[in-house]
């Protein structure tokens, strides 16, 4: 059966499509944060050992275990006259920033205290992110019944996204220096403090600014039912699989930015250009890559199977970054450069795999008769923070054990444990979370046949 015309109706408004956006605005400036700085900031401003801190990302994923499908659970049976998805906006927004700026308050405690105040602020923050956006990414899979809009508000979504990561990456490093004065402790406490202010507010413009057009029809609440058909989802557990893998990637080449620069480059915070040192001009240029290449995102999946590019761009992005274990230390232009290229060619990456998921809640909803989205989105959600939290776990006991000592001269060893950690190890990961989408078997014509038989079952059971 032939897919129906796309009506002007589905056609999202770009007031909606850009509000959708902000709110992943809103999780990057955490998001971002915990990914570059948390690791560095633990062990060289909080005096945690590394060994400490990745034992702890990794003991707190047995919460995420239990809060994130939880959290999808509630969420697909969550009724008000505001959705399903969104009123967890409005009502999570505080929480999540006011937690996010705890976690980095650098409170005057023993050893011991620093440790269980690590715990506490993490695990509590983690909660909180998963409160808010599991339903945010949720709300994708029912803002509009169109898959071609989807991935045009995933494009968004991440232009969004990377521009949160692009300001992070320009200016947390000065902020920090020019507000803590040469205290890194009160830099990183007021820096994160401007954060909190800015995320509940775009969270609370993406509640103002959507709405869910995807309603479930005739659907009896049973989470067993829920579960199974999940479990039944192929496509959805290639995607899981990639993800947790892609995330593992992420956490460790992520972890590794500041040690690299810091102990192998040696920058020591000077300045490179106006505020910035050599290490915000990386992050900086290599975000706005990655911002132009996710412009292409519509461009691409116009021409090219969502599965087929998700694995060429790993791939290709892959090879480029394991080119920074071979530069030497002065060779700073050859790391803008490397780091510009790859990064541009990963920007679509992130919106596909978020309009893939919606993807796979129509092939859910097709399949069993059971539409799950949000149990979907917190499958996906939990593989990211699992990657992340096993990623910057792996980065933490790679630090030990090749023999880092924070502030301090390093060994060959520890050197080499470095440039590894930023370089050969994370490429590996990638390319086990390539292969996993293989798996993914959804093409247009799987697609465009999905979509037409659900339109005339929803026309079917509303008539």
């Amino acid at each position: 059966m032939a897919a129906p015309t796309r009506s002007a109706a589905q056609t999202l408004r770009f007031t909606e499509k850009f509000g959708y956006g902000l709110g992943d605005a809103a999780s990057n400036f955490y998001f971002q944060v915990f990914n570059i700085f948390l690791l560095y900031y633990y062990t060289d401003v909080f005096g945690l050992h590394p060994a400490a801190v990745g034992t702890m990302f990794l003991v707190t994923k047995a919460v995420d275990a239990l809060s994130d499908p939880a959290m999808g659970l509630v969420a697909d049976r969550t009724e008000t006259r505001w959705g399903k998805y969104r009123p967890y906006l409005l009502w999570m927004a505080v929480p999540y920033g006011l937690l996010g700026y705890a976690m980095f308050a650098s409170p005057a405690l023993s050893d011991t205290g620093k440790l269980v105040y690590a715990y506490v602020t993490y695990s509590l923050m983690m909660l909180a992110y998963t409160a808010i956006n599991i339903p945010y990414s949720a709300l994708m899979g029912v803002i509009s019944p169109s898959s071609d809009e989807r991935v045009k508000v995933s494009a968004y979504r991440f232009v969004c996204a990377f521009g949160a990561a692009w300001l992070i990456g320009t200016f947390v490093t000065p902020f920090k220096n020019i507000l803590g004065g040469g205290d890194e402790a009160e830099g990183f406490r007021l820096t994160m403090l401007i954060f909190s202010g800015f995320s509940i507010a775009l969270f609370w413009v993406t509640f103002a600014t959507t709405k869910e057009r995807v309603q479930t029809v005739g659907q009896q609440s049973n989470m067993r039912g829920d579960l199974a058909a999940l479990s039944r989802n192929v496509p959805w557990l290639a995607l899981f699989v990639s993800g947790v893998f892609a995330l593992m990637q992420v956490a460790v080449r992520n972890g590794g930015i500041l040690y690299y620069f810091k102990y192998y480059v040696g920058d020591d915070g000077a300045s490179l250009f106006w505020i910035f040192d050599s290490t915000a001009v990386f992050l900086s240029t290599g975000t706005l890559a990655m911002i132009l290449g996710v412009t292409f995102t519509r461009f691409l999946t116009q021409r090219f199977e969502k599965q087929h590019l998700m694995i060429a761009l790993t791939v290709l992005s892959t090879v480029l970054s394991c080119g920074f274990f071979f530069l030497a230390p002065d060779q700073y232009g050859w790391m803008l450069a490397l780091n510009c290229i790859g990064n541009f060619i990963a920007g679509p990456l992130a919106p596909l795999v978020f309009a893939m998921n919606a993807d796979c809640a129509d092939y859910g909803e097709w399949k069993s008769g059971r539409r799950t989205t949000a149990l979907i989105y917190s499958g996906g959600g939990f593989a990211a923070k699992m990657g992340l939290a096993v990623g910057a776990g792996l980065a933490g006991y790679i630090l030990a054990l090749f023999g880092f000592v924070a502030n301090q001269p390093q060994t060959e060893t520890a050197m080499l444990g470095i440039r590894l950690m930023f370089t050969l190890f994370p490429a590996a990961l990638s390319f086990i979370g390539a292969a996993a989408i293989l798996f993914y078997r959804l093409d247009r014509s799987t697609i465009a046949v999905m979509e037409a038989e659900l339109e005339e079952r929803r026309r079917a059971a509303s008539g």
